[in-house]
């Protein structure tokens, strides 16, 4: 088996993934497109890009996060490169949590946004990452061509 193959590899049967997939990718769609175009209230590539390495984070990092964010969503949405996608926004959480929200702590307050929400993505994105896209996804119908 390919390394294609063992990433697009999937059970078209199953459900889980499938609500796991919509419900990380609509949680991250929004974040993406603030990041990437200023919808939803956000800032836009260059806002974001020069808040994060105005926080520290290397250009290539703070690059990475803002297309990782806006494209990640996407393919969890449709269902393709599931695996990779849930595999980055798990990494990006992971990023957010420890750098910029670990002060807060575990629960949101008054103060600021706590890591529950990060903790609750990278959960799941671990969840997709095993299991792949699920029940309607692209990888699904890829990879059914690939064996085939």
């Amino acid at each position: 088996m390919s390394v294609l193959q063992k990433l697009l590899k999937t059970d078209s049967s199953d459900y889980i993934s499938l609500i796991l997939r919509l419900t990380l990718g609509l949680f991250f769609f929004p974040h993406g497109m603030q990041k990437l175009f200023g919808w939803f209230g956000g800032y836009g590539f260059e806002g974001t890009y020069g808040f994060l390495t105005g926080a520290g984070l290397p250009g290539v990092v703070a690059f990475l996060v803002i297309i990782g964010e806006s494209f990640g969503s996407l393919g969890l949405l449709t269902g393709f490169l599931t695996r990779f996608s849930a595999a980055s926004l798990g990494v990006i959480m992971i990023g957010a949590a420890i750098l910029m929200h670990r002060a807060i702590g575990f629960v949101s307050t008054q103060a600021g946004l706590g890591w529950e929400l990060h903790f609750l993505a990278i959960g799941i994105s671990i969840a997709l990452t095993i299991r792949g896209g699920g029940m309607a996804s692209v990888d699904g119908i890829l990879g059914g061509k690939l064996k085939g």
